[in-house]
């Protein structure tokens, strides 16, 4: 479109108190040549919004510069259809976090509305990425997780093809013979029918609801609003269009023939807890060995767990399901249980079921570090212990010997999705928690790194069947949005608004593969060739790919290499050089609202900072840091986002590949004979504003104390 410009400047909270605006009002008109430039004391008001409506319907306006407050406040009073926008927010970084009337708040004022006119001139009006889609949805497992996720999606009124590998529905909870009740004080009973009957047939006879049983996912192709998905089923092959995917493939017990050292394998008397169900479901609690009836039961919890040489975490469900097994043992008044824990974790409402029985005389609870499992010479079995309450060592007497050997994920085992992605058939994971699908468990939950793609119940993480119903829930929602979204041309997650896609210039493409390699989603798929396509659908809108590329071809209508480069050369570089100037790149995400909130706490930063906002900094161009230096620009800080084993980063690796490409960097910096010391990375999260004043004023002194660019000029 032909753009014509308005530039209008808020006077309203302390902007009009704290700096020139008639000054630079006129410097906006007369140096940037923006035909309309107007303030008004309250820009988000009515009268302010209406002024600006004025021009659009009056004067053609279609392309607005609002100065006033952070882009993360008021965007409903200052969305205008058909219009670009534009926010450059006077309020918090150049009025509040610099002294009011000072020279520095005039010159960080003029500073960022020429970033924010460049940026405006530099953008264009999004365009939605439409394609053919469906709003039919997959759910992957029929166990508690997966009938819940169907059942919620079908009552909101979309199709589910529900596949189950099994040859009927209900996973787990078949093998059970009771389960907790859902109550906040776990009065009597303790021990309540499952009802797994009742739900299967409500799956079964939703009208929404497709069922596979016996049935596989074989391939996952295409993209979010378009998978492929071909299931077989009892011999049969069929291939579905595919909304979005619930991923609720469920669980297996760890294996217990590791565990030796607890007799398993070795004494018939020695049971999994799920081996235990099944006895219990039978009618009564009786020796495998034998058949005669189990008078001493005991459970040894963590059986494998938070172990180095087993699994590592926790499991989250096995010791509620203990204390449930220990009901089972005392239906009979004269049996004992006997419950031996390293830590018993009973977290939320699950505390008042532990202490019913606490309550229980017949359950005894001990903490403990069983080390062996020996035969007692009686037909009985002897547990030894150590760190115990008893003592130092103990030796405990049991018929019957029941260990909690916790969860692993069906993901860890089987790819179960199938993805013809160049980036692997299953989902990434982290490997610290053994293969439970990589959702971003901080900011996300349920989000996988597959775009469309949602994780519930124990493939996501740890939890017992109460826990992923609500996971369940979550999932259906977020599946729901996602086929929304994607109909309409929108991204998802986090950039849930955003109708930009990336619009790579295939002629200049050299095929290097950085992008595929680097695009944490699995977006950018390669031909026969090698030449990468994407398949936008999966995009996040990240723009990682953007700073992956060394050709620079890679842009978004609203944000692109040359966007930011020419924003970062038209920054103001003091005549004085004992006066540095430092640009800092703040990820969308974490830094950029931590600045928001410490400028609102009106905590002066230091003025040799200018803030320019990125999407990731997964995003960031190398070339970026030459366009900051050849303008004479003295150091460059990137902030974002935390990541590792507990990474919290929208783009799930937009932080860790800042930091990968950086390493570059600094060599390059090396070899021009620039200090290595004036580009640094730094991790923020969103409640660490505190810390900004003095990370920046550490860094500024540090830049000061390696001297001027000496490009400057």
């Amino acid at each position: 479109m032909d753009k014509k410009y308005g530039l209008y400047i808020c006077t309203g909270c302390s902007i009009g108190e704290s700096i020139n605006v008639e000054k630079v009002a006129t410097k906006s008109k007369n140096a940037l040549k923006i035909p309309i430039v107007k303030s008004h004391f309250a820009l988000c008001a009515k009268e302010g919004v209406d002024l600006i409506k004025a021009d659009i319907t009056n004067e053609g306006i279609n392309t607005i510069i609002i100065a006033a407050c952070s882009p993360r406040v008021k965007y409903e009073e200052f969305k205008f259809p058909g219009c670009l926008v534009e926010r450059v927010p006077l309020r918090e970084l150049a009025v509040w976090i610099n002294e009011p009337n000072s020279e520095e708040a005039q010159l960080a004022a003029d500073d960022y509305i020429r970033m924010g006119v460049i940026k405006a001139q530099k953008a264009f009006m999004p365009e939605p990425f439409l394609f053919e889609t469906t709003k039919d949805i997959l759910v992957i497992g029929g166990g508690i997780t997966g009938m819940t996720a169907a059942i919620e999606i079908a009552n909101a009124g979309y199709n589910v093809f529900l596949v189950e590998k099994e040859d009927r529905l209900g996973g787990f909870l078949n093998k059970l013979y009771k389960k907790i009740p859902v109550s906040n004080k776990y009065q009597e009973p303790l021990i309540v029918d499952t009802e797994v009957d009742k739900i299967i047939k409500e799956v079964e006879s939703n009208p929404h609801i497709k069922v596979y049983k016996s049935a596989k996912v074989e391939k996952t192709e295409g993209m979010p609003g378009a998978f492929d998905v071909t299931i077989t089923s009892n011999g049969n092959t069929e291939t579905v269009k595919i909304g979005a995917i619930v991923l609720a493939a469920g669980w297996r017990p760890y294996d217990a023939s590791k565990l030796q050292h607890l007799g398993y394998g070795k004494f018939q008397d020695v049971v999994t807890n799920i081996e235990f169900e099944e006895i219990a479901k039978k009618g009564s609690i009786v020796r495998p060995s034998d058949g005669r009836e189990a008078t001493k039961v005991a459970f040894i919890q963590c059986a494998g767990q938070r172990d180095p040489n087993h699994l590592q975490y926790c499991s989250a469900m096995c010791c509620a399901t203990s204390l449930k097994q220990a009901k089972y043992v005392r239906q009979n008044p004269n049996a004992v249980a006997m419950i031996l824990y390293k830590d018993l974790r009973t977290p939320g409402t699950l505390e008042y079921y532990y202490k019913e029985a606490q309550n229980d005389a017949g359950i005894m609870l001990t903490k403990g570090d069983v080390i062996s499992v020996t035969d007692a010479g009686n037909g009985n079995l002897f547990i030894e212990m150590e760190d115990s309450l008893f003592g130092k060592k103990a030796k405990v007497e049991a018929d019957l010997i029941v260990l909690a050997t916790g969860i692993v994920p069906e993901t860890a085992i089987d790819p179960v999705l199938n993805l013809t992605y160049r980036q692997g058939p299953g989902l990434p994971d982290l490997d610290l928690y053994n293969g439970f699908a990589d959702s971003n468990f901080i900011c996300f939950q349920y989000e996988t790194r597959r775009t469309g793609i949602y994780a519930a119940g124990a493939v996501r993480q740890p939890m017992n069947s109460t826990e992923a119903q609500e996971d369940a829930r979550g999932a259906a929602l977020k599946a729901i949005q996602c086929v929304e979204h994607i109909a309409k041309g929108m991204a998802v997650h986090p950039r849930a608004w955003d109708l930009t896609y990336p619009d790579p210039m295939m002629t200049k493409c050299t095929a290097c593969k950085r992008c595929t390699e680097e695009c944490p989603f699995g977006a950018i798929d390669e031909d026969e060739k090698g030449t990468p396509f994407y398949k936008v659908g999966r995009c996040r809108r990240c723009g990682t790919c953007m700073g992956a590329c060394p050709e620079r071809i890679v842009s978004f209508k609203d944000f692109n290499v040359d966007m930011i480069g020419t924003m970062m050369k038209n920054v103001s570089v003091p005549s004085d050089e004992e006066e540095p100037r430092i640009i800092v790149l703040a990820c969308e995400n974490d830094a950029y609202p931590a600045i928001d909130t410490i400028a609102n706490t009106k905590v002066k930063l230091n003025s040799a900072v200018r803030f320019i906002q990125v999407r990731c900094l997964g995003s960031t161009n190398l070339v970026w840091v030459a366009d900051a230096f050849s303008r004479g620009i003295d150091g460059m800080l990137l902030l974002g986002c935390k990541y590792g084993d507990n990474y919290q980063c929208h783009f799930a690796k937009g932080s860790e590949l800042a930091n990968y490409r950086l390493g570059k960097v600094q060599e390059t910096l090396d070899r021009l004979m620039l200090e290595a010391d004036r580009v640094q990375m730094m991790q923020l999260a969103i409640d660490e504003y505190e810390k900004l004043p003095s990370l920046i004023e550490d860094f500024v002194e540090r830049v000061k104390e390696i001297g001027p660019n000496p490009y400057r000029g």
